[in-house]
């Protein structure tokens, strides 16, 4: 049988491009250099703490995790598949012959990021990124929360306490902007936690060029109204039904006409879930919050590579 060759292996690297290799198109339009100070930070490695210089560069690293978050990949699945896809490793920048990090490797990075809440800072890096490519906020915002599964703990109800894990899966919270679609603001909370309080806990986005706010029934409250208000935003978040009173002919059109434009936001929830099949399947808020803040980062991600084709060919 022949042995392949570096030609043999260009070869098919080349075909890959020609069929659509989204990583190919990740790696030539987003900068993951960018992440580098706020890994370096996060990790204590700029100050040769924990053991100094880690033996696999931080920013490949991250783009592993990326990976993992395109494809839902256990990491073990992951070891695996960067040892046997051609575009995984294009991606990563190895050669045939590197070391591959190992599923042990994964997670440590990853814990590392986790206990050090580093992904709040890792998304605002990326935020600022689309801010200076063009992509400001505009045209008001769009709030929602969706239900995130996670698998069932058969711990005691003082441990579920103790460990903040929710009897049925987390909330991921998001205000993405009218305009271009991306998630400015996010909050991950266990699932037992109200919608409609989370307005008020930073997900509005004072940056936002327009000062409308869209949102379902379920942030409409006196306490959000007056929130909005002081705050300089204007309430489009849809009326309530009366108590044992129908609806209002004008409100509901008015709620109509708002549901058109709310939900946009319904599409990303959507797109993590079949595109990357959203799902927690670690322990505890905090895991969560690292889990659902690299689903976000990596759907703006998929969206700036979106715009960007599209201003490309218009």
């Amino acid at each position: 049988m022949k042995q392949s060759g570096f030609f043999d292996v260009e070869e098919r690297l080349a075909r890959l491009s020609g069929l659509g290799d989204q990583l190919e198109a990740f790696s030539q339009t987003v900068d993951f250099e960018v992440f580098r100070p706020d890994l370096e930070k996060a990790l204590a490695y700029s100050d040769g703490s924990k053991g100094g210089r880690p033996p696999f560069d931080p920013v490949l690293m991250f783009k592993i995790l990326v990976i993992q978050t395109l494809n839902n990949l256990s990491d073990e699945r992951t070891e695996y598949l960067i040892n046997d896809r051609l575009s995984f490793m294009r991606f990563l920048g190895l050669g045939l012959s590197d070391r591959v990090p190992d599923a042990k490797t994964v997670w440590l990075f990853r814990e590392r990021l986790t206990q050090a809440c580093a992904i709040e800072r890792l998304f605002d890096r990326f935020d600022a990124a689309l801010r200076n490519a063009g992509y400001l906020p505009m045209s008001g915002q769009i709030l929602d929360a969706t239900l995130v599964a996670a698998p069932k703990q058969r711990n005691t109800n003082a441990e579920k306490t103790d460990l903040a894990i929710p009897f049925f899966g987390y909330k991921s919270h998001v205000s993405i902007d009218r305009k271009f679609r991306f998630i400015r603001k996010w909050k991950t909370t266990d699932a037992a936690a109200s919608d409609g309080a989370r307005l008020r806990e930073g997900l509005l986005d004072k940056t936002n060029t327009a000062s409308s706010v869209w949102a379902d029934t379920a942030y409409r409250s006196k306490a959000n109204e007056d929130f909005m208000d002081k705050e300089g935003f204007v309430s489009k978040v849809h009326r309530k039904k009366p108590y044992l009173k129908p609806l209002p002919r004008h409100i509901q059109r008015s709620n109509a006409g708002k549901s058109v434009i709310r939900s946009r936001v319904e599409h990303v929830f959507a797109d993590q879930k079949s595109q990357t099949g959203l799902f927690v399947r670690t322990v505890g808020i905090t895991r969560a919050t690292m889990r659902i803040g690299l689903a976000n980062i990596v759907y703006n991600m998929r969206r700036f590579l979106f715009l960007e084709r599209l201003n490309a060919s218009a």
